[in-house]
């Protein structure tokens, strides 16, 4: 298992970013466990195993949920031990393109580049996925309440309104977000106590076992030759989506006490706990299907069987629980999502990287990044207008974006075998062999999820992640290869001690007393 060391060190935590060449331009404000909390509100148990649980219901069915998910957590878990081993070498906003940057070598320029635009692809589709799932649940919501259509032009609606509250809330400051978050680490568990609780006692009559674990369906139309291996591959997308974001730590570095440890310990401690929690409310709706065929052709699928369940009263009360939680976590995914935008723009990879850097002086936050952050997932929604499939390719999208984005770092980091030197938190003699095993599951699932969901295809259902993703390689690589080469030289170095001390100061000039730390 990981092996945690604690070297102990005189040198500050601004001392640590000096050495690494950027000023303390945002305030330092994050415990461990708002570290952790961040990322654990992306994860959001509530939001992506519930928006996504139509998408397994067609797919797989109770195989894939309640088999699935325990499967992929454990192959995430060992992807979140080899980037959190990383992460502690370099604790910076910038998290995978930076690591890529140091670790990549003569071509660190290269790697970085690629690395860091299928992040921000990444990071925005789980943005648009989120937002898009509370858009879904709250439609229902009120649809049950005051007859609100669900339509796709009134849940873009709702969509947009939700990413203006996240954006707004955001630019108050990290103090905000992360009490914030820290509510929402409560809210998530007791959430799911109470959503499966109430599951279990109230309905009438509950699915068997075997169904729960063993039940499979095919909804894709697809009847070739190894269909149910197919469709079980494809249906792990719920755990697999919803498995995303954890980087948040990393981003959240710069705004973290004790980043070197707090930020892998984030990143390591929101998987396990996801994992967990996430299967026993996995377990707990499975359990009370009522009727699997009208509610898996449900707009909501997860909040149909909430109120086929308990009654409308009742389920509408714990449609409310996963609204709540749905709205923690985007309001953490546009946080991690802006860093991310910042980060990158400070060393010159975005256009207009100097209005995305830019800091707002009072809140110490880049507010020209979280509005950037809001807008792009807006964009990528907009196919939903005519595409009902837009959300299962959304999530496809975040998914791959991500997940190339935390292969690259790791497998550089076994390239570059003992010219890495490990951070405070490292995995000792574990490092080779859980990395050999990381890059592997994120060579599998780039694949799994561009392929088709539904058959025959068609335009209609086209699964348009293969277009957005290429569309992201192709495009940044030929940019590269015009520009980018000779400009893009990786993490730029902000100034010498003296300028990044003016940095600071100018920024503490226009700055409030900074407050007690939040979280716990």
């Amino acid at each position: 298992m990981p092996m945690v060391d604690h070297i102990a060190t005189t040198e500050s935590d601004e001392q640590a970013l000096h050495r690494m060449g950027y000023a303390q331009e945002l305030r330092r404000r994050m415990s461990g466990f708002s570290n952790f909390a961040v990322s654990f509100t992306i994860i959001s148990i509530l939001s992506g195993c519930l928006t996504a649980y139509g998408v397994a219901m067609a797919n797989g069915g109770p195989v894939d949920m309640n088999i699935g998910w325990p499967v992929v957590g454990i192959m995430v878990l060992i992807v979140g031990l080899a980037m959190a081993e990383v992460c502690s070498s370099y604790p910076t906003a910038g998290g995978l393109y930076y690591w890529s940057a140091k670790l990549g070598g003569k071509h660190g320029p290269a790697w970085s580049w690629f690395t860091g635009w299928f992040n921000l692809l990444g990071q925005v589709a789980v943005t648009a996925g989120i937002d898009g799932g509370l858009a879904l649940f709250s439609s229902a919501f009120l649809n049950n309440w005051f007859a609100y259509p669900l339509d796709a032009p009134h849940i873009l609606l709702i969509y947009a309104i939700a990413l203006f509250l996240h954006a707004l809330l955001n630019t108050f400051g990290v103090r905000l977000v992360a009490l914030l978050s820290n509510i929402s680490v409560w809210w998530h568990i007791l959430g799911v106590v109470v959503i499966v609780a109430v599951l279990l006692i109230v309905p009438k009559h509950h699915q068997s076992v075997g169904f729960i674990f063993g039940h499979f369906q095919n909804n894709t139309g697809g009847t070739f030759s190894g269909a149910p291996i197919y469709v079980f591959a494809i249906g792990l997308l719920l755990a697999q989506y919803t498995f995303t974001g954890y980087d948040a730590s990393a981003h959240m570095t710069e705004e973290t006490h004790n980043p070197a440890v707090a930020g892998p310990r984030g990143i390591v401690t929101s998987i396990w706990v996801s994992l967990i929690v996430g299967w026993i409310l996995l377990i707990g709706v499975t359990a009370a299907i009522q009727n699997y065929g009208t509610e898996a052709t449900a707009t909501v699928p997860a909040a149909q069987i909430f109120i086929d369940a308990v009654g409308g009263g009742t389920g509408q009360f714990l449609l409310l629980i996963a609204i709540g939680a749905q709205f923690f976590c985007g309001m953490s995914s546009i946080t991690a999502n802006s860093r991310m935008i910042y980060a990158f723009s400070r060393d010159g990879a975005v256009p207009g990287h100097r209005f995305w850097h830019k800091i707002n002086k009072r809140t110490r936050t880049p507010t020209n990044s979280i509005w950037l952050a809001a807008v792009g997932a807006f964009v990528l929604w907009l196919p939903y207008l005519y595409n009902p499939n837009a959300y299962a390719a959304v999530i496809s999208i975040a998914v791959i974006g991500l997940y190339i984005a935390y292969g690259i770092p790791i497998l550089l980091r076994l390239m570059a075998g003992d010219r890495f030197q490990p951070g405070p938190w490292n995995l000792g003699r574990w490092s080779r062999p859980i990395g050999i095993v990381a890059v592997a599951w994120v060579g599998l699932i780039s694949i799994l999820f561009v392929l088709p969901t539904i058959f025959p295809v068609t335009l209609a259902n086209l699964n348009y992640t293969i277009v957005a993703v290429a569309l992201v390689g192709v495009g940044t690589g030929l940019w590269w290869m015009v520009s980018a080469r000779h400009w893009f030289t990786g993490p730029r170095i902000q100034g010498s001690a003296e300028e990044l001390a003016a940095i600071e100061a100018e920024l503490a000039s226009v700055g409030t007393p900074a407050p007690a730390v939040v979280g716990g």
